[in-house]
């Protein structure tokens, strides 16, 4: 069975008829396995989800379906641990650990209550739990004072109160700081990678091979048709927002928008090829100082996918766009300038810029994926002029020696300052930490960049600009 799996794999990125029956025919074949490593389990997981997400045919969708519908099955027997890495977790039947914010660990244990636990065994820093619980419980108070390593768990038992009960008595900022590591089982609920799914009525099926970089202009996808963007309704908004923390916290991930998102402003858009995105800002209260925040999911043929995050001043936003391990195969250009199109059009963005981050600053995964050479070639441009001439002698040598490939070192020198797209060099130089450095705690230069009557707007994004624009060395 693991060449059946093998086979599969290379199967799962070809499309035609052939390419269809073959794949029907091994997932035929795979749904009856039983497989016992952990590893091909794994692999079996993934290639699926990603064959669900591009199928190549009805049949082909059909038993993916069923395969991932009973993966809990399939793990039965299999120690779970082996599955709980960040890169596949969120796997039906297992379970993972980590220290969630106040918001999410709320919203978590008042949907899935007792599948949601405090994870004793491995709370390194309980120690911080005796001055909360010396206020709340007056017995363990004189325990942490006089002890000097009280059993935090057991005053839990004794007093039979548990996490929601400690939840609804803390503050929002106690809590985080805590840092109380929390157990889920994810058993075959919907929160499970294997069965997150939203609703679509129209399945689009891969006939033909994947678009691919080379196959894509961001200025091309500017000038096609507007894309129409349609208002949910808040109480089906409330649902896909669970939804969509659910799919982020499985992955251990946290973002800002989806841990506040504005329900009565949340939108959906058809970005054609079987995507869909929905996507919202922060509610009043949430809002950044300065920058608008957009967060948003999309999903293919129903499945998660991935998630994006924008950060707009005036015309420039920041944007960090993650997609899913398992679907990193799939016209990922196309869709990423499909976004860009969709601020352009709802926030009116033309100048988009990539923290270091994304291209691989302190983050080894951006380098192993070459993640600033898919920027480049998308038409993006570096903020470094520096960086500009080792990115034109790299140009070189790529063009001179068929098959040349970047090393890591010159990756890290690469991705050490933004990168950006559009018109607006003046944008190229900003850094929004230079502001805050700028600004300091005087309240009176501050506002002085808040929008008011008295301050025009060309002033105010000459100073933001001004401010914004580090010192040269």
């Amino acid at each position: 069975m693991p060449r059946d799996l093998d086979r599969l794999v290379q199967w799962k990125g070809q499309f035609g008829r052939e390419a269809a029956a073959r794949a029907a025919a091994l997932l035929e074949r795979l749904r009856r396995a039983r497989l016992r490593d952990a590893q091909d389990l794994i692999r079996l997981h993934e290639t699926v989800l990603y064959m669900r997400a591009f199928p190549q045919s009805s049949r082909v969708l059909r038993l993916a379906d069923e395969i991932l519908g009973s993966f809990g099955e399939r793990l039965r027997g299999v120690d779970p641990e082996l599955f709980e890495d960040p890169e596949i977790s969120g796997i039906a039947a297992t379970g993972l650990s980590t220290n969630f914010s106040y918001e999410v660990a709320r919203s978590l244990v008042t949907r899935y209550r007792r599948a949601i636990r405090i994870d004793w065994n491995n709370y390194e820093r309980s120690d911080r739990l005796g001055a909360v619980l010396a206020r709340l419980l007056p017995m363990a108070g004189e325990d942490w004072t006089v002890e000097p390593h009280p059993d935090w768990k057991r005053w839990f038992e004794s007093a039979r109160v548990n996490l929601a009960w400690l939840l609804d008595r803390v503050p929002a900022d106690t809590y985080d700081l805590l840092e109380i590591p929390l157990r889920w089982e994810l058993g075959d609920s919907s929160a499970a990678r294997s069965r997150t799914r939203i609703p679509r009525r129209r399945i689009f099926y891969h006939t033909r091979p994947l678009l691919t970089r080379r196959d894509v202009s961001i200025e091309a996808e500017f000038a096609t048709p507007e894309i129409s963007v349609r208002r949910i309704p808040p109480r089906r908004a409330r649902k896909l927002c669970d939804l969509i923390l659910d799919t982020s916290a499985v992955r251990y991930r946290e973002l800002y928008g989806f841990t506040h998102p504005d329900v009565n402003h949340f939108y959906h858009a058809d970005l054609g090829r079987g995507v869909d995105i929905f996507f919202c800002g922060v509610p009043k209260q949430w809002r950044l100082p300065l920058r608008g925040y957009h967060g948003g999911m999309f999903f293919k043929n129903g499945v998660p996918m991935g998630y994006v995050e924008g950060l707009s001043l005036f015309e420039r936003m920041e944007v960090g766009f993650n997609l899913y391990y398992t679907f990193r195969e799939g016209e990922t250009a196309w869709l990423y300038a499909r976004l860009l199109k969709l601020f352009r059009e709802r926030l009116g963005v033309t100048c988009y810029s990539i923290d270091p981050y994304q291209l691989g600053h302190e983050n080894e995964e951006a380098i192993e994926s070459g993640a600033f050479w898919f920027y480049r070639k998308l038409g993006f441009r570096s903020a470094s002029e520096e960086v500009t001439r080792l990115v034109a002698r790299e140009e070189e040598k790529i063009a001179a020696q068929p098959g040349y490939r970047t090393p890591p070192a010159i990756l890290r020198r690469l991705a050490t300052a933004p990168m950006i797209y559009g018109d607006g060099h003046e944008w190229d130089r900003f850094d929004m930490r230079t502001i805050g450095h700028a600004v300091g705690p005087s309240a009176s230069r501050y506002r002085q960049l808040l929008p008011r009557a008295a301050v025009p707007e060309e002033k105010r994004r000459a100073l933001i600009l001004r401010l914004g624009r580090p010192k040269a060395r």
